[in-house]
């Protein structure tokens, strides 16, 4: 078993400055799902904006789904597999184009040799106008994948672009920024007197899109079946080998993200017969994780491979009981 932990993930750049803006107020947008992607099947949010004034984090449910002045919503996919199958970015209410970018790198900036992103935080990005002093922002698209131009008129479900790696960003997301006269909103929680109530709020989101966004620390990103240890880093690449009848190894691997101080993670691999062949239960967490990587692994036995359905299950236990799960699945 091997446990590999990302450090806090970078910011944006930009300083969150929150003003009120209060539910009804006469022309706010109705925010539309912004990606072509299912939450909680193929992809997750990661981050919401920031609203502690201070040094501190507080999200919108003064949880610690933070980073210090992060000014968005980052919607983050499993890897980059996911992202070169393409995950198209979505204009989330109706508006004008108001500014753009294209042309910058796809890499993390953890890559080395990676290009400095000063000046380019947001990577490749489009700005769309929805009157009233309302625009939203998308940034990390994949470069080339632009499909409107300045001045264009958008609905609800337009599309942008793709999802990319562009930017101040580590991981492929779309980070979406609300603003108001200029100042940053949290689509969430829009009315920021009292940013340290956490109370509920309607937010901007369309019903239908709420439906879909519902709260949730500690969730379970990704999860699969390889034949050799794996690193943080080829599991974001994605595209890892199979395992096959013939395999030396097989490792059941899980990716958990936003897990909260308390959290600890357990993996168990299950053979045809449901007898446990590895399984692992680590500590629990000190301190708030952007993500975590943990896997077992099995040698091939003398015989070979038992032929039938091998189960991995991966559990984030949280107050002593499992809050977040999630199972999968290896047929040889």
């Amino acid at each position: 078993m091997k446990r590999i932990v990302l450090a806090s993930l970078a910011a944006l750049g930009a300083s969150a400055i929150l003003v009120p803006a209060a539910t009804g107020a006469q022309g706010q947008p109705s925010l539309s799902f912004p990606l072509t992607c299912e939450l909680g099947r193929t992809c997750e949010i990661q981050h919401y904006v920031d609203r502690d004034p201070g040094p501190g984090t507080r999200d919108y449910r003064c949880g610690l789904q933070t980073y210090d002045k992060h000014t968005g919503v980052d919607i983050r996919l499993p890897d980059m597999a996911a992202q070169r199958r393409g995950v198209a970015v979505l204009a989330a209410a109706p508006g004008r184009v108001t500014r753009l970018r294209d042309g910058v790198a796809d890499i993390s900036v953890r890559a080395p040799g990676a290009p400095s992103v000063a000046n380019q935080e947001c990577g490749n990005g489009v700005v769309v106008d929805h009157g009233n002093g309302w625009e939203t922002q998308y940034c990390h698209m994949a470069k080339g994948s632009i499909v409107v131009k300045q001045g264009d008129t958008v609905v609800a479900g337009t599309p942008l672009g793709r999802v990319g790696l562009s930017g101040n960003t580590e991981f492929p997301h779309l980070h979406l920024t609300v603003r108001h006269a200029g100042q940053i909103v949290d689509p969430f929680a829009p009315d920021m007197t009292r940013p340290q109530a956490c109370g509920a709020q309607a937010g901007l989101w369309s019903a239908a899109a709420r439906a879909k966004m519902s709260y949730r620390p500690g969730l379970v990103l990704n999860g699969g079946f390889t034949n050799a240890a794996i690193t943080m880093e080829q599991l974001e690449a994605g595209g890892l080998s199979p395992v096959t009848a013939d395999a030396p190894l097989m490792v059941a691997y899980f990716r958990a993200i936003s897990l909260l101080p308390g959290d600890a993670v357990e993996v168990d691999l299950t053979g045809p017969d449901g007898v446990s062949l590895a399984r692992t239960r680590g500590q629990p967490m000190q301190r708030w994780r952007a993500q975590d990587m943990t896997y077992v692994g099995k040698r091939r036995p003398p015989g070979g491979w038992v032929r039938g359905v091998y189960v991995a299950e991966c559990k984030v236990w949280r107050g002593g009981k499992v809050a977040e799960s999630r199972k999968v699945e290896l047929r040889l």
